[in-house]
């Protein structure tokens, strides 16, 4: 019997996390958003991709929680994004009901699930997420570990031109500019990184790790990052 998966909010971000869990063929997949036919629309044009991708998994799109019941996964994507000039913790009121909301349907019908939580900030919605969902804290999960040691391996990739399979890299603390990028613990075929990059680049390769987001928002100054976010909570 497959997994079944519920992604809550279709926008960016939920939309892409569906495609790569239907890529990895992880589960059949519920695409959730309170806008009428934004969720049926995107999943019957991703289930439409199967053949050509090679995936078969089931995908459908709703505007409720009945159908998303008895889901052992639950990624949470719902909520406003980030603009320029904005940090994630600006996102705090606006998010905090949306979260909330999504948390307390999801969990109603899915008591046994596993949530997984993208939406920024992100340290505090998942705070919310437990909470609300009154779950046992392993149950209840950030994506930024994941997303953030990713943006360091590429980062460290690109500066020394070699392969993101061969970095190592370790990332501790909040999903913001108190995250600790792991210098010490970090490298590249169990090279350390000390010995491989200069002292001072390697501060600025850690700052950038810190921006990662800013900097993506900076580009496309209506949004903010959704293809790594997404890659990460699936």
């Amino acid at each position: 019997m497959r997994n079944k998966i519920t992604v809550i909010g279709a926008g960016n971000v939920g939309a892409n996390c569906a495609v790569w869990a239907a890529k990895k063929e992880l589960g059949d997949i519920i695409l959730v958003d309170v806008m009428e036919g934004i969720p049926q629309g995107k999943s019957l044009d991703l289930l439409q991709a199967g053949p050509v991708e090679g995936y078969d998994v089931s995908i459908a799109g709703v505007n409720d929680y009945a159908s998303t019941a008895n889901s052992d996964i639950v990624i949470i994507t719902a909520g406003f994004p980030r603009k320029p000039g904005m940090s994630r913790d600006d996102l705090l009121l606006a998010n905090y009901e949306v979260v909330k909301n999504a948390t307390g349907s999801a969990a109603a019908v899915s008591p046994k699930a596993v949530i997984i939580v993208v939406t920024n900030p992100l340290d505090a919605m998942a705070q919310v997420a437990l909470m609300v969902s009154k779950f046992p804290r392993n149950r209840v999960i950030g994506m930024a570990g994941v997303l953030d040691s990713a943006r360091f391996r590429t980062f460290i990739a690109q500066e020394l031109s070699v392969s993101v399979d061969n970095v190592t890299a370790v990332v501790l603390g909040g999903h913001g500019d108190t995250m600790v990028p792991l210098v010490r613990l970090s490298s590249v075929s169990g090279i350390p990184l000390t010995e491989l990059i200069p002292e001072e680049r390697l501060n600025q390769i850690v700052d950038r790790t810190r921006n990662g987001g800013a900097e993506i928002v900076k580009y496309l100054k209506t949004g903010s990052a959704y293809y790594a976010p997404a890659a990460a909570g699936a």
